[in-house]
């Protein structure tokens, strides 16, 4: 006979079956133990929250105190931080005269960006 019943339905073995159920059991397994090693990470509790907002207030008040008050960038070079308002109305002053303020700007960038040569190379001890 071929496996099949007299009324033209496939039958279906205890061996077939035993092996399906052992089959979705394994994988059953495999996805618990996939589910056990890949955890999300712990929520943020409230401590790490109020550290978080702690930083964060302390970031944008220091930002807001550098944008609102003056300050030194480099006082070796003569550079600050003025507000913006203050920085438009200097500028505003200073170009009443565009030929003294070009060479002004001029004469502040040298001055920024400077570089001091470098030192004399030492003589080779064969001169």
């Amino acid at each position: 006979m071929n496996g099949t019943s007299p009324n033209g339905n496939a039958r279906v073995s205890w061996p077939t079956i035993l092996a399906v159920v052992g089959a979705c059991l394994v994988f059953l397994a495999l996805v618990g133990q996939l589910k056990k090693h890949t955890l999300p990470p712990p929520p943020v509790d409230a401590a790490r929250r109020a550290e978080r907002a702690k930083a964060l207030a302390e970031l944008r008040a220091a930002e807001a105190e550098a944008l609102q008050n003056p300050g030194w960038i480099d006082p070796a070079k003569g550079l600050v931080r003025l507000p913006i308002d203050v920085a438009l109305q200097l500028t505003e002053r200073e170009w009443q005269n565009p030929a003294q303020a070009r060479s002004n700007l001029i004469a502040r960038v040298e001055k920024a960006t400077f570089v001091p040569p470098p030192p004399p190379a030492k003589p080779s001890e064969f001169e």
